[in-house]
């Protein structure tokens, strides 16, 4: 049996895929202990972990890149935040390790501080990825704008000049306030030179996707397994008035952390008000009670998505990772509106998938929301072939086999 910690940034999309493979690891006799957001420990502890908050320094650190103009701009102020916690989360992760002694440690790749700190520990560690990577590579494009792969002589010239312009941009910007923070942690360790040398620290990175939905490439850096998403929801009761509604269903959510897109569930409302469809919009960062809702819509500010998602005829998603692999994965199409983040990137997989719709957030009205509504309904069996290539990668199961795999061996080994 082995002592796991497992260590999270404060934002329920990096901790809910955790637990699947948390609850994995402990069914098979590991024993867990998890440091993450304090509003999350009590149902954690109730799990049976050993669940305790981060420093509230670290909360206290908010995103406000939804307030960048631009792919560029969005991605500097996101990872902003990252380097501004780093200082933090990297303390409080030692602590954490002084405390447990864990026999690996595991964390999602966003608090960069923590992964250094991982990285200097000498314990076996491994990193999570319930976002889209960011990694380098002849058969995809430049990370960030959202750009559709290249094809021919001209889409590789096209990579070669966006790729220095964005995540180029990105790294000559955060990477030398990063590496000041890693040399205070421990000077022993090399300087991070780019994105893809970040990410190949951990001796394992699960990514939580799989093809069709992400990229085809020929070849992935050796640490990297894909999984497929691991989706996790707090088991709460449903309200009476679900059990009633009934199908067609559509399904909009908006982000866990606060970005402004409480517009899109607006934009849904009025684009499909008077229709056949039951609206029901998830708004877990905004007050729904500013909104117009019309006789066919519901607005809340949570609700589990799982059981919407078995009657859904579509899903409208601001492109968020985690709601929008959860739809895919119960078969469901979906048009993606991003907002920021790496929200582009997602958006554009739905569509090179065939599982879906893409709609700028520039071309977001009633109109172009209902055509893509109806264009996303015909793509269900290009949704049905991602939850099929999600199934085949193991999830969390595969995910905690992985991690044993490089238990046992004490380093990591590809397969």
């Amino acid at each position: 049996m082995a002592r796991v910690l497992a260590y999270t940034s404060p934002a329920r999309g990096d901790l809910y895929p955790l637990v699947p493979i948390l609850d994995a690891l402990q069914r098979r006799g590991h024993e867990i202990h998890v440091r993450t957001l304090a509003a999350e420990t009590e149902r954690l502890a109730a799990r049976g972990f050993h669940a305790e908050p981060i420093d509230g320094r670290i909360e206290a650190i908010r995103h406000h890149d939804w307030k960048a103009k631009g792919a560029r701009a969005s991605l500097a102020a996101g990872t902003s935040v990252f380097v501004a916690r780093a200082e933090h989360d990297a303390r409080d992760l030692r602590s954490a390790i002084d405390a447990v002694n864990p026999d690996v440690v595991v964390l999602d790749v966003n608090p960069w501080g923590a992964m250094a700190v991982a990285e200097a520990s000498g314990r076996p560690w491994a990193a999570v990825a319930p976002f889209p990577l960011p990694i380098s590579s002849p058969d995809a494009p430049p990370f960030g704008p959202g750009l559709a792969p290249a094809r021919g002589p001209f889409g590789r010239l096209r990579d070669a000049l966006v790729r220095p312009l964005v995540i180029g941009a990105v790294e000559r910007a955060i990477l030398p306030r990063l590496n000041a923070v890693r040399a205070t942690i421990e000077p022993r360790l090399s300087p991070v030179r780019t994105a893809d040398d970040l990410y190949s620290r951990p001796p394992l990175l699960l990514y939580l996707t799989a093809e069709p939905f992400e990229y085809h490439r020929r070849a992935w850096p050796a640490n990297v397994r894909m999984v497929g998403p691991c989706a996790w929801e707090p088991e709460l009761s449903l309200p009476a008035w679900l059990e009633a509604v009934e199908p067609p269903i559509v399904l909009v959510a908006t982000s866990s952390e606060y970005q402004a897109d409480a517009i899109l569930a607006q934009t849904a409302f009025d684009a499909l008000a008077g229709t056949e469809m039951t609206v029901i919009a998830t708004l877990p960062s905004d007050d729904p009670g500013v909104l117009r809702v019309p006789p066919n819509g519901r607005a809340e500010t949570f609700l589990p998505h799982g059981p919407i998602l078995a009657r859904a005829s579509v899903a409208i998603t601001h492109g968020g990772m985690g709601v929008t692999q959860k739809a895919l994965a119960a078969g469901v199409p979906v048009v993606a509106v991003p907002f920021g983040r790496d929200q582009p990137e997602v958006a554009r997989r739905v569509e090179v998938a065939g599982a879906g719709v893409r709609l700028p957030r520039a071309r977001l009205r009633p109109e172009t929301l209902r055509a893509a509504v109806a264009t996303a309904m015909d793509r269900r069996g290009g949704a049905l072939a991602v939850a099929e290539g999600y199934q085949a990668a193991g999830g969390p199961e595969a995910a905690a086999s992985h991690l044993e795999s490089m238990l046992r061996s004490g380093t990591f080994t590809s397969a």
